[in-house]
């Protein structure tokens, strides 16, 4: 894990609230792991359930350079890619994809879960920290989550959370070096159910399918339905029928 600086810790509330708290004095990359997260953030206020010991939790800093406001999600894209990348040299012949914005599906099951929280600086981002979850040796999930799986789950083989850590961390930097207009093609073609899906509208109930047609910089969501129109969704405006 050469060029990042990593904390552990047996046990912390939420990787991405430590991290935020010493943002300002330490450097790009430096990774907050815990063996014990007790309080893991989703997005929007979800929880996120974990064994001890048998899964990654962990959160990463990023300061990046020269991004606005508007851009933001392309730093997201970068860090779900670079999960994606990894899970699937793990996981062949598992269909691990994208479900946007930013979560990790093994074909219709959630794998990981990412959180990012920027900071803003102007109109430019200060840093950003990516909490990432990955479902990576716990056998039995109890919460009420409707889909989770794990890569033991599946493959009925466990795997060294370390090595998985330095693989994540280093297809993450492979990703942010990579030119944004390739990153958000990769992004693109990556995307669970890209060719067709059904949806719901969150504010008015209307159950529909669609196609994804593009997801913007702001990370906005560009759907066509099967009567031709064109939808744009923000986050929790849409919802996938799983």
């Amino acid at each position: 894990m050469t060029g990042h600086n990593i904390i552990r810790l047996e046990e912390c509330g939420s990787t991405n609230s430590h991290l935020a708290a010493i943002a300002r004095e330490v450097p790009h990359g430096t990774v907050v792991v815990t063996r014990s997260q007790t309080a893991g953030r989703g997005q929007r206020g979800n929880t996120w359930e974990s064994e001890p010991g048998k899964n990654l939790t962990f959160s990463l800093l990023l300061k990046p350079r020269d991004i606005t406001a508007h851009d933001q999600f392309y730093i997201s894209e970068a860090v779900a890619l670079g999960i994606t990348d990894t899970l699937r040299r793990h996981l062949e012949n598992h269909h691990v994809k994208i479900k946007w914005p930013n979560d990790i599906y093994a074909g219709d099951k959630k794998i990981c879960g990412i959180l990012i929280e920027n900071s803003l600086s102007g109109n430019l981002i200060g840093h950003s920290i990516a909490g990432i979850g990955i479902n990576v040796n716990q056998r039995r999930f109890n919460s009420d989550a409707p889909n989770p799986v794990s890569a033991v789950m599946l493959t009925g083989n466990e795997l060294k959370l370390d090595t998985l850590l330095s693989d994540v961390l280093t297809a993450i930097d492979n990703r942010l070096r990579q030119p944004v207009d390739m990153r958000h093609h990769d992004y693109l073609s990556s995307l669970w159910r890209r060719d067709g899906g059904n949806y719901r509208d969150t504010a008015s109930g209307e159950e529909f399918s669609a196609i994804i047609t593009g997801v913007a910089p702001t990370g906005h969501l560009s759907l066509l339905d099967s009567f031709g129109n064109t939808r744009v969704y923000a986050f929790k405006e849409v919802q996938a029928i799983i």
